[in-house]
């Protein structure tokens, strides 16, 4: 969470949806349904748990007991919703000393309450769990245990801190996974991945012995913590096979060998749900990162709008510019975006990119401001490009000014964008072989972006001569920009 580079929009189903959702949970369901359960005779103990005695009753409330049930689990089940109950104010402990409890204010939430009311109760059930995701097992907690009572936490290994960074980074990885452009997207990522994404430097090509004991100690801790988040709703999970568990040096070999999708499904497998990706965005933003999500800009202006989307993936861009359009009437939005595009700014090319791409959806009513700007040095090209797209006539031919200036745009656009891709590649290719004098005359393009469009065009050219040619021109137009 702490790097500072963007990351892209997350789409959002209406809070409405994401309400459902959290109610629907298994956790915070049975923490609602224990809540209204409660009353006089309810008991708790010093710390607000439910006494032993309770417990059986608690999990016939929800159902969890009866014929073959399995009493202990059913038992832990109703104790982790109560204490769910107790953290997000459900419940209220009214005497401590007597250990009696009363219905807590927050449960009206339910009733009088709106989405974001609800939500906002589902994030506290999720700090909850994940406060617990980041505790030792309890097998390990008895095993530090001193003749007093007392832990001795230097036994355990554990650093409270660096547990809850750690789970923190998965979580950020995974979110990044799955809103990144080529990601998972609404797919599982496989448990090993995930791990390796953590422990396995960037820069490392095969990975040592350490390395991947590493890995695979790190994932069988992420498969017991996504067995306890799964139950709120954060993550759909499928735990490691159990069968694979008393050999977890082959889990690791996963991660060193390819592997066909039935094996990989065997080591865990991970994805963030739709509430999920909205309770990792709420903690990113409460931490003060970046976390934009589609639909924030449809209430800004167009400058805005076109600086925003200029570093999202395409998909993202063009969903965030439909939300933004229709909220506006064809005209008055097209001025608004022409007036947006203009600039000599290392990003207005990109602007203006982005601008093209937002007028392609509207519609024939924004003629008069496309009309308006044919003149502009800047927006006649594109301009003149949206006119002939449209079928209007009477559309003034370019100078051949204009079309350098235009071509030379287009480049910076797409290099800012996609960097040195295929793409760019093939049109640089076929720019080169179109038109035989192209350097000559692209040197001299009143345009910042010139030189070091023409430099891409010498490093893109699979051509010798022709990468030869672009270097030459490249370095006069430095040198007349000077």
């Amino acid at each position: 969470m702490s790097d500072s580079s963007p990351l892209p929009p997350v789409r959002l189903p209406a809070e409405a949806e994401l309400a459902r959702d959290a109610l629907a949970s298994p956790l915070l369901s049975r923490a609602v349904q224990l809540a209204r359960w409660a009353g006089p005779d309810t008991r708790v103990g010093a710390g607000g748990e439910l006494v032993e005695e309770q417990l059986p009753a608690a999990a016939a409330e929800l159902g969890l007991s009866g014929a073959g049930a399995d009493d202990g689990e059913a038992a832990a089940y109703a104790s982790e919703a109560w204490r769910i109950a107790v953290d997000t104010g459900l419940v209220e402990i009214v005497d401590e000393e007597q250990g009696t409890v009363t219905v807590g204010e927050e449960l009206g939430v339910l009733t009088s309450g709106g989405p974001a009311d609800i939500l906002g109760l589902w994030l506290g059930a999720l700090d909850s769990v994940l406060a617990d995701a980041s505790v030792p097992d309890l097998e390990d907690l008895v095993g530090a245990m001193e003749e007093g009572g007392e832990i001795d936490f230097s036994q355990l290994d554990w650093d409270p801190d660096a547990e809850s960074e750690f789970l923190d980074g998965v979580l950020a990885n995974l979110y990044l996974l799955t809103v990144a452009e080529g990601g998972a997207g609404e797919g599982p990522v496989p448990l090993p991945a995930l791990a390796a994404s953590m422990i396995v430097p960037d820069d490392m090509g095969e990975p040592t012995d350490d390395i991947l004991e590493q890995v695979s100690d790190a994932m069988m801790r992420l498969d017991d913590q996504f067995r306890l988040l799964d139950p709120v709703g954060l993550v759909e999970f499928q735990p490691v096979d159990e069968a694979l568990m008393a050999d977890i040096d082959e889990a690791a070999e996963t991660v060193a060998e390819p592997v066909d999708d039935s094996d990989v499904s065997r080591y865990g497998m991970v994805r963030l749900t739709p509430l999920g990706l909205y309770g990792i965005r709420a903690r990113m933003l409460e931490a003060g990162v970046d976390a934009p999500a589609v639909g924030d800009l449809a209430d800004k202006g167009a400058d805005v709008l076109l600086d925003s989307t200029s570093g999202f993936p395409q998909a993202a861009a063009q969903a965030e510019i439909e939300l933004w359009l229709a909220r506006r009437e064809p005209l008055g939005a097209a001025r608004e975006l022409l007036g947006a595009a203009r600039g000599a700014d290392e990003g207005a090319p990109l602007r203006r990119l982005r601008c093209q791409q937002a007028l392609s959806l509207v519609g024939g009513g924004a003629e008069p401001a496309l009309r308006e700007v044919l003149d502009d040095p800047e927006l006649g090209g594109l301009a003149r490009v949206w006119l002939a797209e449209h079928g209007f006539g009477d559309v003034p031919a370019p100078s051949e000014d204009l079309v350098f200036w235009l071509t030379v745009d287009t480049i910076a656009a797409q290099l800012s964008l996609e960097g040195n891709s295929d793409e760019l590649q093939a049109l640089v290719e076929g720019l080169a072989a179109q038109h035989s004098g192209f350097f000559a005359a692209a040197w001299r393009v009143d345009h910042p972006a010139t030189p070091d469009v023409l430099e891409a065009m010498g490093r893109l050219h699979p051509d010798k001569r022709v990468a030869k040619e672009a270097r030459k021109a490249a370095f006069k137009a430095r040198s007349a920009a000077q």
